[in-house]
């Protein structure tokens, strides 16, 4: 029986959408009233969400002014990718120790979606990303890994897509990396998983530096 999501999680999650695929430019200047409007929530809702993104570094708050949306920072992916990558390393070793059958078996099927995805649909992707985070977090079995790994996704996810160069190509790569991880946990492999998970986040720093190297 899945947990009904909070209104201030379906908040978030539709405005964290909105900075992610741009259709909250960054640098544009937006206000709670606004915010309310588009999502359909009311202010109580719509201010839990800001705080979460604020604290992500997504938005600025400024009582005076609005809530900005954050620039698109090459430093700040850098040191992103510096974090995240020693998390998603320790999560993919503890679930291919820790997973049992049942979460085992639903990766293993979600490394054939991800394995089967074409083209350059990043809404798409992105809905194929948080399932097996989800489900790589889950098999770790360990909650704290969720909690520092959860707010540094959508800001790096965010600065991928902004600066992809062949969505179609690049996320075909990406795809493959994260169908190697999820496999990996289900042989319960340990050294699979963290070797697909360290080429996953070397990939991404090599994107982040190429966008450095064009400026």
């Amino acid at each position: 029986m899945e947990v009904p999501v909070g209104k201030a999680q379906q908040a978030y999650e539709l405005i964290e959408s909105m900075i992610t695929f741009l259709d909250l430019a960054p640098g544009r200047l937006v206000s709670e009233s606004m915010l309310m409007d588009l999502t359909g929530f009311g202010r109580t809702p719509v201010r839990e969400a800001l705080q979460r993104l604020a604290n992500q570094g997504m938005v600025e708050i400024n009582p005076k002014r609005g809530v900005l949306v954050a620039e698109l920072s090459i430093e700040s992916q850098l040191q992103l990718l510096e974090i995240h990558r020693c998390l998603a390393e320790l999560t993919v070793r503890l679930a291919a120790r820790r997973a049992d059958s049942a979460q085992r078996e639903a990766m293993i099927q979600h490394a054939e979606v991800f394995k089967k995805f074409t083209g350059d649909d990043i809404r798409a992707y992105r809905t194929l990303l948080n399932k097996g985070q989800a489900l790589m977090t889950a098999g770790s079995h360990n909650q704290f890994l969720e909690m520092g790994m959860g707010p540094l996704v959508a800001p790096s996810v965010r600065f991928w897509f902004a600066n992809l160069r062949d969505p179609a190509t690049e996320l075909r790569s990406a795809a493959d990396l994260q169908t190697a991880m999820l496999k990996a946990i289900h042989k319960q492999d340990p050294e699979a998983a963290a070797k697909a998970t360290l080429q996953y986040y070397d990939y991404l720093l090599e994107s982040a530096l190429r966008v450095l190297q064009d400026r």
